[in-house]
C-alpha cells in the first residue's frame, strides 16, 4: 500500500488484481495546502464532473440518488454512481456499469485531514433482475481518498479484488464483461485513474 488509508476504508487484497495511483503535491504551508485541500474535497465529490477533471478518454459519471433519479450534487453514501465507459455498454445495466457508494468518511484532526468514499459494483436499480451490472464482480472495490498530512496533499485511488464479472445472465454481457474487465486490470484502469488522481490536486 503507497499510503496510509487514515479513513480506514479500503478493504483487504484477497482476490484478482489491485490497481494503486497516486498524485502528491508539496505546499510552501500548511495554510496553503489547507486552502488546496478544500479545492480538492470539492473536486472529488463533484463526480458528476470527473471527466472534466480526467481528460476526455475517461468515462462520464453520474450520481444517482436512492430514488433512482439523477442529482446534480455531492455525491452520498447511499448513491448509485452510473458510469458511461468509451465502448459497448452492458445490456443488464441499460448501457452503463453501475456502482453502490457504501462508504464515505471524512476526519478532521488538526496537522491531518482526509476524506475520501468506497464503491462496489452493484445491481441496475431500474432493472428487476438481481444482476450485477458491471464488468468487475461484486468482489472489486475501487476507493478514492484525498489526504493533507501538514503542508502536503494527496490524492489516491486504490483498486482492490479485481475479478472480471462472469456471472451476468446475457450471453453478450458475459463476453462484453470479461473483455472488458480484463482490459481494465491490464491497465486502461491505471491510467484514467492516474489522470484523475493528477486532476483533482491540480491548483
Amino acid at each position: 500500500m503507497k499510503q496510509q488509508d487514515h479513513l480506514q476504508i479500503v478493504p483487504p487484497q484477497f482476490a484478482g488484481q489491485e490497481i494503486e495511483t497516486e498524485a502528491i503535491k508539496e505546499l510552501k504551508d500548511e495554510a496553503d495546502a489547507k486552502s488546496l485541500y478544500y479545492v480538492a474535497k470539492k473536486k472529488l465529490l463533484d463526480v458528476n464532473n470527473w471527466k472534466k477533471i480526467a481528460g476526455t478518454i475517461t468515462a462520464q459519471f453520474q450520481i444517482i440518488d436512492e430514488k433512482g433519479k439523477e442529482v446534480n450534487r455531492e455525491v452520498r453514501k447511499g448513491d448509485y454512481l452510473r458510469i458511461d465507459i468509451p465502448g459497448p455498454g452492458s445490456k443488464e445495466g441499460d448501457g452503463y456499469d453501475w456502482v453502490l457508494v457504501e462508504e464515505l468518511k471524512e476526519i478532521n484532526m488538526g496537522s491531518l485531514q482526509s476524506i475520501g468514499f468506497r464503491v462496489r459494483p452493484n445491481e441496475n436499480p431500474f432493472s428487476e433482475k438481481n444482476e450485477t451490472s458491471h464488468f468487475y464482480s461484486k468482489e472489486a472495490t475501487s476507493s478514492f481518498i484525498i489526504s493533507r498530512e501538514n503542508s502536503k496533499l494527496i490524492s489516491w485511488i486504490i483498486d482492490r479484488n479485481l475479478l472480471p464479472n462472469t456471472e451476468s445472465g446475457s450471453l453478450a454481457d458475459k463476453v462484453r464483461d470479461v473483455a472488458v474487465g480484463v482490459s481494465a486490470i491490464a491497465g486502461l484502469s491505471k491510467v484514467q485513474w492516474q489522470q484523475l488522481a493528477d486532476g483533482l490536486i491540480k491548483e
